[in-house]
This record gives C-alpha cells, sequence and structure tokens, in this order.
C-alpha cells in the first residue's frame, strides 16, 4: 500500500453524480449496500460489499483511479492504484445520494 495517492491532481468535487443510485444496479432491478461515486467522471457505482461490485468494475473497464464515498456524511475518497484511502482536509462537503 503507498503511503500518498500520487492522483490527488485528479480530485475534483465538481463532477456531477450519474444519479441518486448505482447505474447497473438501477438498470438491472438489484439493490446495494453503499454508494461510491467516481470523481473523474461522476459514475455511481455500488460497493465491494454489495454484491455485483459496481464501482470496482466501473474502475476495471474504464480505469479511473479515483472514487469517493457518495454516503450522507463520509468524505472519504479511495485510489484503486496505489490501494489507499485518505480525506482532502479542507474541500468542500462532497454530494451525497438522498
Amino acid at each position: 500500500m503507498a503511503d500518498t495517492c500520487t492522483h490527488l491532481g485528479d480530485v475534483t468535487l465538481e463532477v456531477a453524480p450519474s444519479g441518486d443510485g448505482c447505474v447497473e444496479c438501477l438498470r438491472m432491478g438489484l439493490t446495494w449496500l453503499h454508494l461510491r461515486r467516481c470523481v473523474e467522471c461522476g459514475h455511481v457505482g455500488c460497493c465491494d460489499q454489495s454484491p455485483k461490485r459496481h464501482a470496482t468494475a466501473h474502475f476495471h473497464e474504464v480505469g479511473h483511479p479515483l472514487i469517493q464515498s457518495f454516503e450522507p456524511g463520509e468524505e472519504w475518497f479511495w485510489c484503486y492504484v496505489d490501494d489507499l484511502m485518505f480525506e482532502v482536509p479542507g474541500r468542500p462537503p462532497s454530494p451525497a445520494h438522498s
């Protein structure tokens, strides 16, 4: 595991989320446990504890390395490439599903 994320320059909060739930699960009529938002394109996918792990599948499909929790009150990021969870002090609150 890395000590620092080498993709911090890619962190932006301006990208609009793709919706209020996991895009693929909603299309398939499935449920999820927690949601994650791709920092680069806004794709909202389900977490690795959800049956289909769509956030991680999105990383493997398109290569976008950073996700952020899309849960209310959670401000952490995860970098798939550096295998690292982190927060960015001073950043405004992230969008979250309702």
